[in-house]
């Protein structure tokens, strides 16, 4: 039998925070060996906090009356015995509703005011200005207060129509979307712009968000969830009525908003919802499934997707069921296949990544700790090598290599001027990257894009206009590769030379790949652009709009800069804790070379005893080499969630 979205999502959870612990054993473990250096300590931090705030958002979309909020009920609040999100015939939701769980903060509603659309922010600014959310707490145990607490997300207020225009909920040029009036014109429209719900339920707990999301009207004035939200989304529900099938503003829904040209379609579903309206009792059963297998090809043609990934739910009895345990009419509701295909398609989907990162971090971890580990060894070897030169030697041959050491080791010192020198222009090449990527000139081009949008008339040349500013950031990108290029440059030759004159073993980190930046890059573009179609040209008119639109872009775009950044500067402490580490070994040396010939100038120690614990040592250090193979291995192993988990007694065991 599948195992539901829900039961998938426990597992993937449970993987996640056993590995998260495997982690951290291992980097006690490393420290406790010393052989925990900033390279190798980062490259623990960033893998553990990938596992750890890994998040799997799916997003569900549909027009009004849907019932897109009993489907999240169905499939993820069942357990309360009670509809928690408000559904009910009509306009229920007209707010964005975003629900997940940060344990740093309280369990709580967050409601922005829409008033807040007047003022020239973003989403993602307002995130970050509590003051101006309305802030309600929530008792996740007590269903009835919980389900009123999300009552609030479904509040609306009656305003002048200067106003809803002003809100972008009205526009003369597109009069068929605009809203009905009452008898005094005013016209409906949401108390809030956007909600977000915190609150510890097991799959939120285990980081699930789920993105709620309004009908056309509401979408189209919210450019952010078109440009942002929803296409971080790893799987969009794309839900229709079973009895209606494809109308016109679903189909303009699914175009202008969930569609991106020359992508792949693997995580977009759709749901026909509503089944139980079909289900006629002067029908035969076979008759009832003939016209949901109608419905589902003709909804499957116009929105050009795969048939497996349509699938007809009834929402309302599949709550029903679970409510009241009731086997035969959950599978007559058809919830658990929706569930199971959920779950392989997002999870399955985002194992991939995860496991992805786990085998190349670990593989670049064991390679930074096996080089400290060589750089020991070899250090031991010359010691040994130096001390079996002594025999039958007296006291003034050993009293000179103390001075020859003391001498060496003056002269090491004295040769960090050129360690100092590369610092300071891999630095200076640094701040040239920090300069192209950043903030500043991130502003100068959506500067450029406003402007550029905001001249009069409708903008026939808005997709020229797009791709001349991504090509400019990704041509950003290509000259911040090309800097990395040439600080690896550097790297190589400095590196040649501190490995010939010092000993040493640096081999340069390898250079940061930022093609797939581009390419996230260009799939924002694709979106943008392909939202931007003839059905928008009107909005584009208005420059309220545009600045929407505009900042809605630039809050992304300094995701995908910010993260290039990220990589390109760990790549840079990569290079730089190296030398770090074999400085620090080497200067380890010395005080061991130093010791050992004062041992035997004073007769604390022959020579012989020294040697023993030399090859002791040695040794040791070739145990720990092998038992850091073989934990890597059997953490790499473990991250593939498919695997048995291997717990922390485990690896102590081993150890």
């Amino acid at each position: 039998m599948s195992r539901s979205f829900n039961q998938q999502l426990d597992q993937h959870g449970a993987w996640r925070s056993n590995f998260a612990h495997r982690l951290q054993w291992l980097s006690r473990w490393l420290t406790e060996n010393e052989l925990l250096d900033q390279a190798v300590a980062e490259r623990l931090r960033g893998l553990e906090s990938q596992i750890r705030t890994s998040k799997v958002m799916v997003a569900f979309v549909a027009e009004f009356s849907r019932g897109k909020s009993e489907l999240i009920n169905a499939i993820f609040f069942a357990g309360y015995g009670r509809r928690i999100m408000p559904a009910s015939a009509g306009r229920t939701t007209m707010c964005p509703t975003e629900l997940g769980y940060d344990a740093t903060l309280a369990p709580k509603l967050r409601l922005l005011p829409i008033e807040t659309r007047l003022e020239p922010h973003s989403l993602a600014y307002w995130r970050d200005q509590p003051a101006r959310w309305t802030e309600i707490a929530i008792d996740v145990g007590d269903a009835e207060r919980l389900a009123q607490a999300m009552a609030k997300v479904a509040e609306v207020r009656w305003v002048s129509q200067d106003e809803a225009r002003a809100l972008g909920f009205w526009n003369e040029e597109t009069p068929d979307d605009n809203p009905v009036q009452d008898a005094e014109g005013r016209v409906e429209i949401p108390r809030w712009r956007h909600a977000v719900l915190n609150m510890p339920h097991p799959l939120l707990e285990q980081g699930l968000v789920i993105l709620d999301t309004p009908g056309l009207n509401a979408i189209g004035a919210e450019p952010e969830l078109t440009v942002s939200l929803i296409p971080q989304a790893h799987a969009v529900v794309f839900i229709l009525g079973a009895e209606t099938g494809v109308t016109r503003s679903d189909l303009s829904i699914w175009r202008e908003h969930l569609v991106t040209e020359n992508e792949g379609s693997d995580t977009r579903f759709v749901v026909l919802n509503k089944i139980d309206t079909l289900w006629d009792t002067l029908s035969t059963h076979a008759q009832i499934e003939q016209q949901i297998e109608q419905q589902r090809q003709v909804a499957a043609k116009h929105l050009d997707v795969p048939l497996a990934q349509v699938l007809p739910v009834s929402a309302q009895k599949g709550l029903q069921a679970k409510v009241h345990r009731d086997a035969r009419l959950l599978e007559a509701s058809r919830l658990p296949a929706l569930e199971a295909l959920l779950g392989q398609g997002v999870l399955g989907k985002r194992e991939t990544m995860l496991r992805l990162a786990v085998d190349a971090g670990m593989a670049a971890l064991r390679t930074e700790a096996e080089r400290i580990l060589k750089v020991r060894q070899r250090d031991l070897a010359e010691q040994a090598l130096e001390l079996q030169g002594l025999r039958g030697k007296n006291v003034s041959v050993i009293r000179h290599m103390r001075a020859r050491i003391d001498q060496e080791q003056n002269e090491f010192e004295g040769s960090n001027a050129r360690i100092l020198a590369l610092r300071s222009v891999q630095g200076k090449l640094l701040r040239e990257v920090y300069a192209v990527l950043g903030r500043t000139a991130l502003k100068a081009d959506m500067v450029r894009l406003s402007a550029a949008l905001k001249r009069p008339g409708v903008k026939f040349n808005v997709r020229k206009v797009y791709g001349e500013t991504f090509d400019s950031l990704r041509n950003n990108l290509r000259e911040v590769q090309a800097t990395t290029a040439e600080i690896q440059s550097m790297l190589h030759a400095t590196f040649r030379q501190l490995n010939a004159e010092q000993g040493f073993t640096l081999q340069a980190p390898a250079e940061p790949d930022l093609s797939g930046f581009e390419q996230e890059l260009s799939q924002i573009e694709r979106s943008h652009i392909h939202y931007l179609g003839v059905g928008n040209m009107l909005k584009l008119a208005q420059a309220d709009f545009c600045d929407k639109l505009v900042r809605a872009l630039a809050s992304r775009l300094r995701l995908v800069n910010e993260a290039a950044m990220t990589e390109v500067e760990r790549w840079s402490k990569g290079a730089s804790a190296q030398i770090d580490a074999q400085l620090k070994e080497r200067r380890r040396n010395f005080s061991k070379r130093i010791e050992a010939i004062e041992r035997i100038q004073n007769a604390a120690g022959s020579l012989d005893e020294r040697l023993l614990e030399l090859a002791t040592q040695e040794s040791a250090l070739a145990g720990l080499q092998q038992r850091l193979s073989e934990f890597t291995a059997l953490i790499a192993q473990q991250g593939k969630p498919s695997a048995t988990a291997a717990s922390a007694d485990e690896l102590r065991a081993a150890a």
